[in-house]
């Protein structure tokens, strides 16, 4: 039985004890539109002095936060679904206690054909 069904069922075997939509607030759509799967996230430190405090799933975020991690990465540490993970972060931003980066771009450079070329012939002689 997955976790979610377990949470339907009332089996908390898992020791969740918070459904998701209480953790979200009942909101199932993110305030904002900054993060993706690779959004890197870091926990603000110190903390801003007027900053509300954190519900203990957020102190949970804030604490693999420490150092820079993924979206993606992030929601799997913790054995929530994305979508939650992101609503979540998107309080935490709007909060000031943690910063949000955006994945690099990658260069818009045409790729090296003579490169392409040797790999071609390569697999080819496989």
């Amino acid at each position: 039985m997955s976790v979610l069904a377990r949470e339907v069922a009332g089996d908390d075997s898992t020791g969740r004890l918070v459904r998701l939509f209480a953790l979200t607030g009942g909101r199932t759509r993110p305030s904002r539109a900054d993060f993706t799967l690779i959004t890197m996230v870091t926990a603000v430190d110190p903390p801003p002095v007027l900053a509300p405090r954190p519900e203990p799933e957020q102190t949970r975020i804030l604490r693999r936060c420490g150092e820079p991690i993924a979206v993606a990465e992030l929601a799997a540490h913790l054995d929530l679904p994305v979508s939650v993970v992101v609503i979540m972060l998107c309080d935490l931003l709007e909060a000031g206690l943690i910063t949000a980066h955006p994945p690099h771009p990658v260069s818009p450079r045409s790729p090296d054909l003579d490169l392409l070329q040797k790999v071609r012939d390569s697999l080819g002689r496989l």
